[in-house]
């Protein structure tokens, strides 16, 4: 299998580790030292060698820090990891809510006078760094650049990934990365730069047309690379990595050390491009020091990125359709065996075989979150040997999972039941479901973000006094990240949706203790056509589903349906069960027949 259900932490290695970190602060003469979950190339998710904070808290979040103090310790954690984080470390570490309350404050709040913090500037960004220091100012606390502690005393600490990297074939990408890096290098000559610097290996995949392993679940490999105004491209990259694409990457394309970066650097002419926002800190001051001119601005990569060519839609309205006849031929499964003793491991052993049943799928897009009871209250659940829990009759079960397949990556959840729903259940479930209806039925005027957007989808859970503490939906890549920016349905995101983005539509619903619920397809955006009467000079959006699979009829409560939401609803059971007749099973032809039945 790809996922395994070992408990990677316990919350009983966390006194000790911290025991030994604060010895190393006391050789270093520092006060504290900060412990992002983050790597170098600050991806969401990273190699076993870069899970320090898990290691030293036990915490094993996708986001979130921790601060160590001589006699204090904290663990930063948004909303989606407060139940979680709460089970993971033992109580030597304060769990904190953030972005409620900042590093600063806490800082200032738990620090009384100078003090000295440690930090790996290979670890944070200058964006991280700058704004810190601004908080901290004239506080007597100070920020000091170290090598990183928690490597000092992680003995047993992993090596570093050198997975090999194949191409992805142009049928898939369509764009060969000679014409990417001819029309990016276009923008570096008309702002007049030298080249940019791309720290983020998705970034560097997508300009190149390459995938890795470097990473469990997402196919990057680790590497930064210099994109000059000449088209041509400096990559620091393992050269192990790289053996079988001499003829791939072409002359254009001249490979270095990983060591070689720092010195290349500092022998640039300028003006260099950054983003603050990605950029480690360290890189930045190494040019800074050379005397070498900075030119701050976005990842040039990362719009072209999101906004998918058509032989990328292609490719990844197909992988939806394999992906959602596996997932159709699991939930035939799962309503014949969900009241037989079965668990939470067992569901995500049976979906996993159901898309290894379609000969394409490559990984899973991130571990199955398979929970339930008061197991799907926990937003981003990873079940364990340790934690496994067999279904109830009354259960809802929410279950996230993808794929990753060479023309696309996929995630969906459902929420299922397990016998006979509850009242209040349903009402939840159908509050969740009209959010997502009205996203999908969503048309609006070029130009807004996703903060103007996402509040849309909350509406008929704020009605009822309910909300969620995640955000409404994520971009996705095409056999890339399964969490992709810039785009995203969040108050956080003043990003434009533009024609091409794929994103995630995932409102929920969590009790804490009883139930989870979350219901999610993947969307992309489009032009909207003109309907008849609507002003032809205004240009508007829509969204178009990719993910066919159907929508648990069981948990509606049709009497809080507006005749227009189901409507919506009855013609995407219509699609599924177009789309879907003859890919799945045929044994699971006659439950999709059921599943998609008009209400």
């Amino acid at each position: 299998m790809f996922q395994d259900f070992d408990a990677p932490t316990h919350p009983e290695q966390g006194p000790p580790r911290l025991a030994l970190l604060r010895d190393a602060l006391a050789r270093e003469e520092l006060d504290g030292f900060i412990i992002p979950r983050a790597d170098a190339y600050q991806g969401e998710y990273v190699a076993p060698r870069d899970e320090r904070l898990a290691w030293l808290t036990g915490f094993t979040g996708s986001a979130g820090y921790a601060i160590a103090l001589k006699d204090k310790a904290g663990v930063f954690v948004d909303g989606r990891y407060r139940v979680q984080v709460r089970a993971q470390v033992a109580n030597c570490f304060t769990p904190v809510d953030w972005p409620e309350t900042s590093l600063a404050d806490w800082l200032l709040q738990e620090i009384g006078g100078a003090a000295r913090i440690g930090f790996d500037p290979w670890l944070h960004t200058v964006a991280q760094i700058n704004a810190l220091e601004k908080s901290l100012r004239d506080s007597g606390i100070t920020l000091v650049a170290t090598t990183n502690l928690v490597d000092r005393i992680w003995e047993d600490q992993p090596d570093p990934p050198a997975a090999p990297a194949m191409a992805q074939p142009l049928e898939y990408a369509g764009e060969s990365h000679a014409d990417k890096r001819a029309r990016l290098a276009a923008q570096l000559r008309k702002s007049e730069q030298a080249c940019t610097l791309l720290t983020q290996p998705d970034s560097i995949a997508w300009l190149l047309n390459i995938r890795g392993g470097d990473i469990p679940r997402n196919p990057i490999a680790h590497g930064f690379a210099l994109l000059h105004a000449d088209a041509s491209v400096d990559l620091f990259m393992d050269p192990v990595k790289l053996e079988a694409l001499d003829d791939h990457l072409g002359s254009e394309i001249r490979v270095h050390a990983p060591d070689m970066l720092r010195p290349t650097l500092k022998g640039l002419a300028g003006p260099v491009r950054l983003d603050k926002t990605t950029t480690p800190a360290i890189l930045a001051e190494t040019l800074s020091e050379a005397g070498i001119t900075v030119h701050w601005g976005g990842d040039l990569c990362s719009l072209p990125k999101a906004c998918k060519n058509a032989a990328e839609l292609a490719g990844t309205t197909e992988a939806h359709l394999r992906d959602g006849a596996a997932v159709c031929d699991f939930l035939a499964w799962f309503d014949d065996n969900a009241e037989t003793g079965i668990t939470e491991i067992d569901v995500v052993r049976k979906l996993e075989d159901c898309r290894r049943a379609t000969n394409a799928l490559l990984d899973i897009s991130f571990d199955t979150i398979s929970g339930t009871g008061p197991h799907g209250a926990v937003i981003h659940y990873r079940v364990t040997q340790e934690t496994n829990r067999t279904l109830a009759p009354g259960d809802l079960l929410v279950l996230d999972s993808g794929g990753q397949y060479r023309d696309g990556t996929t995630d969906i959840t459902r929420t299922l039941p397990v016998g006979t729903p509850g009242a209040e259940e349903r009402a939840a479930f159908t509050r969740v479901l009209k959010g997502m209806i009205a996203i999908s039925r969503l048309r609006w005027p070029r130009g807004l973000a996703g903060l103007h957007l996402e509040a849309i989808g909350r509406v008929p859970l704020w009605q009822a006094g309910q909300d969620f503490d995640h955000g409404l939906g994520h971009g996705v890549g095409v056999y890339l990240c399964v969490h992709e920016g810039p785009q995203r349905f969040s108050r956080l995101s003043d990003v434009p949706l533009e024609p091409g983005m794929i994103l995630s539509n995932e409102p929920g619903y969590y009790r804490p203790d009883a139930f989870g619920i979350r219901i999610e397809n993947l969307v992309v955006v489009e032009e909207a056509p003109v309907p008849e009467g609507g002003d032809a000079h205004r240009t508007m959006l829509t969204l178009r589903t990719l993910t066919w699979c159907p929508i648990d009829r069981r948990l509606i409560d049709t009497d809080r349906l507006a005749p227009e939401e189901r409507d919506w609803l009855n013609a995407y059971h219509e699609t599924c069960r177009r789309v879907l007749r003859g890919r799945v099973a045929p044994a699971t032809e006659i439950w999709l027949d059921h599943a998609t039945a008009p209400l």
